[in-house]
Formats: structure tokens, sequence, C-alpha cells
């Protein structure tokens, strides 16, 4: 089986979360330059060093997570309509409609 594709996929990450985790792994594992990494998944310098500041802010000096996992995206995200009621929604979708 033919798995070009497949390897594509770890190599050439298209999702946001993706190409963040596997930038943040190259610099960090694999010891590449900050330079380097940006460049290989698709970021600006200045944007990888910022996303690196704030990884290394989510861990204490032992290494421990002090904060919800860092690629996990928060609940408001999932739910952009959350706080409205059901009645709210509706109206607004009957306005639309006009």
């Amino acid at each position: 089986m033919d798995d070009t594709a497949l390897q594509r996929y770890f190599t050439q990450p298209t999702g946001v979360y993706h190409r963040q985790y596997e930038a943040l792994r190259a610099v960090i594992v694999d010891g590449r330059s900050q330079q380097e990494a940006a460049e290989a998944f698709g970021f600006q310098y200045r944007s990888l060093r910022q996303l690196l500041y704030e990884f290394r802010h989510c861990f204490d000096v032992k290494g421990r997570s002090t904060q919800s996992p860092f690629f996990k995206p928060s609940r408001g995200i999932a739910r952009p309509q959350a706080g409205r009621s059901a009645q709210s929604r509706f109206r607004q979708s009957r306005t639309d409609r006009r």
C-alpha cells in the first residue's frame, strides 16, 4: 500500500492546531531553528515566537501543566450562540427570512 498521502498528512499539515503542534514539536523536540520551523509550517517568524512564548507559559518550572490543554479549543468556540435563549434565536431567524 502506498502511504504517500498519509505521509503528507504528517509532513504538510493543513489544520491550524496540527500546524501549531508540528511547529512547536519541530523547535522543542527536534531542535530546529524557530526561523526554519516557521517557514516549514507557514507561520511568520514573530507569530511562531509568540506561540512558543504562550506554550512555555502553560507549564511551571518542573514541566507540569498549569493550564488546560494548549491545543484544546475552549467551549465558547463550539457554541457561538451560547447565552442566547431559544426564543431569541427563533426571533432572529424569523427576521432574517423577511
